[in-house]
């Protein structure tokens, strides 16, 4: 469909578009915002649609360190994507796919490979108006799919990013294409205060306006990021300064929970200033009751539990943020407060061991530990030292993915006697790879996009830990991994004591292992965090969050 077409039937459906950029710096919480609005719309009975436009030149983030961009979230269709979408799932109640996902560098190699296959017909490709127009067209087209009442785009990055001007150009664009009823531009912007005289300061944002100004865009909302309320005083000077409706103007602060932030923004009338703005003349209201519930349960939730992250990626760019989530509401679903200790999983190998250092005191006096996945060798003793204190001394533990197989290894180390046991991720060259490449993946040569990634079926065998938890026979759990249990060691296991209580019957691998003499050692191939919610906590971390507290008492091996 051509582009006129597309925008007359998107016009005729009446389908809204709200922008989100983000000024002064990074980090300031865009997707959060968008989360955000998203329940307010949803709440209220609309349907809502989210995407994404990222202005790094990778496809995806699925190469990139957690360190450097934070964790790599998967979609149901096997995207991997910026943290943020997992924020529209876990918030919003959405499944969002590939097609949220949208970079720079999926829109150029789009484009590139139109253009050696003959179908510019010799021109000559720019910015404008080929990357542009491609970046636009990804937008309509994923509007027309879901056929949304809103469709919620959040833009990645700062405003006067180099990068991202391609993107600004699109939405200025379009916003004369599909004319004012039909695209909002809300844009949040960080008011610093400053310490040394405690004055709120707006010339950062004044600044971040005039950059989209000079793109051609002046937004039609502004949220103000702040860590302190900030007075009219505050709020009229902004509306003057940068030319905004000072009625269109909200206070986004810090809020803890960050949950808070929804009833916030809704008793500052964005729900009812959105449908303003575009000329719903019967308003709805948003619906928050099961929010405020879960809050109250947050504040009744005294009751202390302590349960460790045996990390190896420990850093300020939250590589573990749907697991700390799902970790934390289960944590308040069962009453609890779950303090989440990071445990440096390098550390845990200083001394060997059981060995007598900080890092090994803080994990005696753990409720439980979750073992997170990861990529690579680093820590990986340290990850094996920790599965072993947690079987040796019936601690519960949930492995999520890597931890899966860590505990597999030790297993087999410990009780199996093979003392060589690896994976050949780690040692190519190992006695005993009980983790080990499928055929399929021995086959790979590219990294990108290349792993099991997305939703596969997992059948649930009876009487097991697992069938507890999730009370049904088959489920559908979200993959990123590239390594196995070798099927080649599954028999000693399980003469050992070792239940693979959930298996992938299509290719016979094993998807859940769980220990029969322990009170809750259970390990999953899959990433269950991505799944849990805080209005739909996951079934097996709500099982590891009861085993913690059946074992949260005094004792002296764990400090209590």
């Amino acid at each position: 469909m051509e582009p006129a077409s597309m925008i007359d039937t998107i016009r005729k459906k009446h389908i809204k578009f709200i922008v989100v950029t983000g000024g002064v710096c990074s980090s300031i919480g865009k997707g959060v915002l968008v989360a955000s609005i998203g329940v307010l719309l949803k709440k209220a009975g609309y349907s809502v649609a989210v995407v994404k436009w990222d202005p790094y030149l990778n496809v995806d983030p699925g190469t990139m360190s957690p360190l450097v961009h934070g964790e790599v979230f998967v979609t149901q269709d096997g995207a991997e994507t910026d943290l943020d979408l997992g924020h529209y799932e876990r918030l919003i109640g959405i499944n969002v796919g590939r097609n949220s996902s949208v970079s720079s560098g999926q829109i150029y190699q789009e484009v590139l490979t139109a253009e050696r296959e003959g179908k510019f017909l010799g021109k000559c490709i720019q910015l404008v108006p080929h990357v542009v127009n491609a970046t636009k067209q990804r937008l309509l087209n994923f509007a027309l799919d879901q056929e949304a009442d809103f469709v919620l785009l959040e833009i990645g990055g700062t405003v006067g990013d180099i990068e991202g001007e391609v993107f600004l150009e699109a939405v200025r664009q379009l916003r004369i294409e599909l004319g004012k009823p039909h695209l909002m531009h809300c844009h949040l912007s960080y008011v610093p205060l400053l310490s040394w005289t405690g004055e709120v300061k707006t010339k950062p944002t004044q600044h971040s306006v005039s950059e989209l100004k000079k793109a051609g865009l002046v937004p039609d909302a502004l949220f103000l990021r702040a860590d302190c309320d900030l007075d009219g005083h505050v709020v009229d000077k902004v509306s003057m300064m940068c030319g905004i409706d000072k009625n269109f103007i909200f206070r986004v602060l810090t809020y803890d929970p960050l949950y808070r932030l929804f009833i916030e923004l809704d008793q500052q009338q964005v729900c009812k200033r959105i449908q303003e703005y575009f000329g719903y003349t019967l308003q709805r209201t948003a619906d928050l009751s099961d929010w405020k519930a879960f809050i109250a349960a947050i504040d009744k939730s005294t009751a202390p539990l302590r349960i460790g992250l045996i990390a190896k990626y420990v850093g300020s760019n939250d590589p573990y943020i749907s697991v700390i989530d799902a970790i934390r509401s289960a944590g308040y679903a069962v009453g609890y407060k779950a303090t989440v200790v990071v445990i440096e999983a390098e550390k845990l190998e200083q001394g060997g061991y059981d060995a007598d250092t900080p890092t090994w005191k803080e994990l005696k006096r753990l409720d439980g530990i979750v073992m997170p996945g990861g990529f690579d060798n680093r820590g990986i003793e340290g990850k094996i030292f920790a599965a072993r204190w947690a079987r040796e001394h019936n601690i519960p533990y949930f492995g999520l993915c890597l931890g899966l197989q860590v505990m597999l290894i030790e297993y087999a180390r410990s009780v199996l006697q093979l003392k060589d046991a690896n994976s050949t991720e780690f040692d190519d060259s190992i006695k005993y790879p009980v983790v080990n490449l499928t055929s399929q993946q021995q086959r790979v040569t590219h990294k990108g996009g290349t792993m099991r990634l997305g939703s596969f079926p997992c059948v649930i065998q009876k009487d097991t830990k697992a069938y507890q938890a999730y009370k049904q026979e088959m489920v559908w759990e979200r993959h990123r991994h590239r390594y196995e249990l070798n099927n080649d060691y599954r028999q000693a296991f399980e003469q050992a004591g070792v239940c693979f209580s959930g298996v992938y019957k299509d290719r016979d691998l094993i998807e859940i292992a769980e220990l029969n003499d322990h009170t809750f050692m259970l390990g999953v191939q899959f990433h269950p965090e991505f799944q849990s919610s805080p209005l739909q906590i996951h079934p097996l971390f709500k099982a590891f969050m009861k085993a913690a507290i059946a074992g949260n008492r005094p004792s002296p091996i764990r400090g209590g």
